[in-house]
């Protein structure tokens, strides 16, 4: 046991080092690592093992405690839309077009086809928020739709595996099976309460007041396994459990040190997950059904992307309807327990379950190549349509300004630029790649330009050899980096103004002849600290 751990352990951080340098996600190297020692050691069977498997689990305990801390009750009150509507939504449809499709395509029998499709309807948590987490994109407005989503998807798989058990039993031991249920939904719920209201407070500052870090963290521990144990003991998942803990954490002042403290934990024990997933790809069940798995796998991923699209398509904007459907066109691990569960249920047939967990595996290793890419094919597919079609509305009096100001970028930042730009009387010209944003400033009567702003004909429509100044303020730091190139190069007279997020984008920037690169967390710092020493009276 020690020397396979050993070789785990070597294996994975010597994957992980080379993809990193690559480029490609930390995940890919633990289910590589997990696929390698189920061959070299004979470990297929190892997965059957009830204490291996929720060791594995575990790692999704923290990552939803993780994420329960940074969403109190008020947070989750906030996003009921995002949750209970679009999350129950795409659940229940997704669920319905699968079960149609396995019922009358397929020929599989009713109660198979249903927990099939609701398998198939759960997209992956572990992946896809570990990403989000990892690139900040959870607070942005695609973020909070797939965290909603992912959030009603986990505790949908409470009454998943509970349809599990009632197509299993006879139909006297539904109602006795359900009522328990119930009482267990009430039990975990109220204890919850008492201690998050009554007791969590006093208790971190009794554990506080010993100055001693290995007790606070113990303690810590304590919450999140604790708070697992009781969820499962009362027939819900470990997960739920670590979740409504975080959440009650995240009413204290201690939030934030719970967080730094549990990290090392939560990525660890996530790599164990993921290992576990790699373990379970059996190159023989793949090469008699590859052509069924790679069909199986587009049409799956293909179904969900429309169905998530179509679902987000009334309410945004479509640059984030396609990030949140890419987000979760996926497929989740909480679907292997399903079909595992099923499966020792005799609810459905081993090899059609053998594929669909290869299918899962296969679709587990292909999102995090594309959540970390979601600006790059967004902006992709939708910067090759504006090409086809670009909307450049100028009147004669903007086709010969001279010594005006561009603003490349409509958001936040750039209406506060035009309002002060207005307030001097400067003439300026926008440019913006989002129609959604285009529509809004035409509505206000803004002198805007639809358009790349990384394509040069665009710059020039605007006359940006004559402009006096730009100022470019762009969320993509690919995009942004190819903005500053094509104005650069265009102008170097100008005085370029451009606003980055971190450290690392101004540093990428700084071959390039730019009048100012600004740091957000920087500027906001400063402005801070003049309040002080020069305070606004």
């Amino acid at each position: 046991m020690l020397e396979i751990i050993v070789f785990t352990l070597f294996l994975a951080t010597i994957l992980n080092i080379v993809f990193k340098k690559l480029g490609i996600p930390t995940i890919i190297g633990y289910i590589a690592t997990g696929t390698t020692i189920a061959y070299a050691f004979g470990l297929h069977e190892a997965l059957h093992n009830h204490d291996l498997r929720e060791i594995a689990e575990f790692g999704i305990v923290f990552l939803m405690f993780t994420i329960g801390l940074e969403f109190s009750l008020n947070h989750l009150r906030q996003m009921k839309k995002e949750v209970f509507f679009y999350g129950l939504l795409q659940v229940v449809i997704t669920a319905f077009v699968f079960t149609i499709i396995a019922s009358f395509a397929f020929g599989i029998e009713t109660k198979s086809s249903i927990i099939i499709a609701l398998a198939l309807a759960l997209s992956s948590t572990a992946i896809v928020l570990k990403l989000f987490n990892e690139t900040g994109e959870i607070t942005r407005t695609h973020g909070r739709n797939v965290f909603g989503v992912l959030l009603f998807q986990d505790i949908a798989v409470i009454p998943i595996l509970l349809m599990i058990s009632i197509f299993a039993l006879d139909s006297d031991d539904v109602l006795q099976l359900l009522g328990g249920t119930v009482i267990s939904a009430a039990i975990l719920l109220g204890s919850m309460w008492v201690v998050g209201k009554r007791l969590l407070e006093p208790f971190f500052a009794w554990v506080v007041d010993t100055k001693s870090n290995e007790i606070f963290i113990g303690s810590v521990l304590l919450m999140v396994m604790g708070a697992s144990y009781a969820a499962h003991a009362l027939g819900f998942s470990y997960s739920l459990g670590a979740f409504m803990a975080g959440m009650m954490i995240a009413e204290t002042h201690y939030k934030h040190q719970v967080e730094a403290d549990l990290i090392p934990f939560r990525d660890l024990l996530l790599g164990v997950f993921f290992i576990t997933v790699g373990m379970q790809l059996k190159f023989d069940v793949i090469y008699t059904h590859i052509g069924t798995i790679i069909l199986l796998l587009i049409a799956i991923m293909i179904i969900k992307l429309i169905l998530m699209y179509l679902i987000f398509s009334f309410t945004y904007k479509p640059r984030v309807v396609l990030k949140t459907a890419l987000s979760l066109f996926g497929l989740g691990e909480f679907a292997l327990v399903i079909f595992e569960l099923a499966r020792a249920n005799n609810l459905i047939d081993p090899t059609i379950s053998q594929i669909l967990v290869i299918t899962i595996v296969f679709s587990m290793i292909i999102t995090p190549f594309v959540v970390k890419n979601l600006d790059a094919i967004s902006d992709k597919i939708f910067d090759s349509l504006a090409k086809d079609n670009i909307e450049v509305e100028l009147s004669d009096e903007i086709n010969n300004l001279e010594g005006h100001t561009i603003v490349i970028g409509y958001g936040r930042l750039g209406k506060n630029i035009v309002n002060h730009l207005k307030t001097h009387d400067m003439p300026y010209i926008i440019v913006e790649g989002d129609n959604h944003n285009v529509k809004k400033a035409k509505k206000e009567h803004e002198p805007i330009v639809f358009g790349n702003a990384t394509q040069k004909n665009i710059l020039e429509s605007v006359n940006i050899e004559k402009a006096s100044s730009v100022f470019i303020s762009v969320g993509n730091s690919q995009k942004l980096f190819l903005i500053c190139e094509a104005v650069s190069s265009l102008n170097s007279i100008a005085k370029t103004v451009v606003k980055v997020n971190t450290f690392e984008e101004k540093e990428m920037l700084r071959d390039l002849n730019l009048y100012s690169v600004i740091v957000e967390t920087e500027a906001t710092a400063q402005t801070m600290i003049d309040q002080i020493v020069s305070p606004i009276t």
